[in-house]
């Protein structure tokens, strides 16, 4: 059956996949009614105020995630590269004229808008990626026709990203693209050499710059400098620390009276974990483990090379800077300043990830359903592969 084919007789959109994004946004937006009290009062005035422009951000975004789910996805293949020119344009333009904030530049302003552009190029970047690997085909394999090109290619964004400069963007950008290169097909001995030239070049960077040095260090010591460089990671470790199992109880965290910078967007999760407790935060990880499941399921039944190479790079995306967010909080990895997708404050993060998601769900109502012949022969196969094994 052709691509073609399979897009008009397109079915019921995969709905586990679909409840598991909304329960990770419903979750979210508790967690920041909380976590954003205090920070909300003393910018505005008012306990409500960050927690209203989440619901704004929620509702564009719902806009956007339903024109996602009813373009057919094969729009933006042809939209490609348009996307990346714009989205690379304004990454050049951040160093120049964006918004500085943090201690780095990384924002667009004009007029009512104030944006990431790493967010919108994330998406446009997986759907180029998605489009490119699909027009090469066999060539994915050739060093020359494909590996040499997209290390170049690579490299240029990350160079751009980093300029911001924003290590954990890059990293969370090039972690997509090198899974996307090799669910297209390329070289395993290709992939190597690439993850060799990545670890390289992040021990470059850290070592080239004096703050990425000192974070590095804090993380391998976290108690050698806890008012200074630590002071984040330490008290974002505090905060984990005194939820303990069962947690402060909702709207009690004491990290966010201003100890724990970042509450309600990096270090969201430390908030949940010390109101929450271990047991119940650690729900969100299964639910990012689940739309992982369902997101790569739907890839595996794309029905052509473009969608599931798109299903795998925005599954990946999520996944991948969700994995880092986590991690960081909790000290597995240095601190990084990416958001949790569905659950950090965020209106650039959270309206590009529900475009994403939209686009997702659209290619799961042209994923290739099993046929009842198929359905009866994988239940005979399994209740065989268990008659085995109870013999044994």
């Amino acid at each position: 059956m052709s691509a073609r084919e399979i897009r008009a007789g397109a079915h019921r959109p995969d709905f586990i996949l679909l409840f598991s994004i909304l329960g990770l946004i419903l979750v979210g937006t508790v967690i920041i009614s909380s976590a954003s009290v205090v920070m909300s009062q003393q910018v505005a005035g008012s306990p409500n105020f960050y927690f209203i422009r989440h619901l704004w951000s929620l509702l564009f975004g719902a806009v956007l995630f339903a024109v996602g789910y009813k373009i057919d996805y094969s729009f933006w293949k042809k939209l490609a590269p348009i996307l990346i020119i714009v989205s690379i344009a304004m990454l050049v333009l951040v160093p120049g004229v964006g918004s500085k904030l943090g201690g780095a530049r990384r924002w667009i302003h004009v007029g009512p808008l104030f944006f990431a552009p790493t967010e919108v190029f994330k998406l446009a970047f997986i759907i180029y990626l998605a489009a490119w690997f699909d027009r090469k085909g066999a060539d994915v394999k050739s060093f020359l026709y494909s590996a040499v090109p997209f290390l170049v290619i690579l490299a240029t964004v990350a160079g751009l990203i980093i300029a911001q400069p924003d290590m954990g963007t890059m990293i969370v950008v090039a972690s997509v693209a090198a899974i996307m290169y090799f669910v297209a097909g390329a070289s395993i001995s290709h992939i190597v050499m690439m993850a060799g030239i990545g670890v390289a070049a992040i021990i470059f960077l850290i070592k080239t710059a004096s703050y990425r040095m000192a974070r590095f260090m804090i993380f391998l010591n976290p108690s050698a400098d806890q008012s200074e460089k630590g002071y984040q990671i330490n008290q974002a470790l505090l905060a984990v620390g005194t939820g303990g199992f069962l947690g402060q109880g909702f709207g009690q965290s004491r990290q966010k009276f201003n100890y724990l910078p970042e509450a309600v967007t990096d270090s969201v999760f430390a908030i949940t974990a010390e109101e929450l407790g271990f047991v119940r935060s650690s729900l969100i990880i299964v639910g990012f483990v689940f739309l992982a499941m369902r997101g790569y399921m739907v890839a595996e039944k794309a029905p052509d090379t473009f969608s599931r190479l798109l299903a795998v790079g925005i599954t990946s995306w999520i996944v991948v800077q969700a994995l880092i967010n986590v991690a960081a909080m909790l000290s597995i990895i240095p601190l990084t300043g990416v958001p949790l997708p569905f659950i950090s404050y965020g209106s650039s993060s959270t309206v590009a990830l529900l475009l994403a998601s939209g686009i997702l769900l659209n290619i799961s109502k042209h994923t290739q359903g099993e046929t009842r012949e198929s359905r009866i022969n994988r239940r005979r196969n399994w209740w065989t592969y268990l008659a085995g094994s109870s013999r044994n």
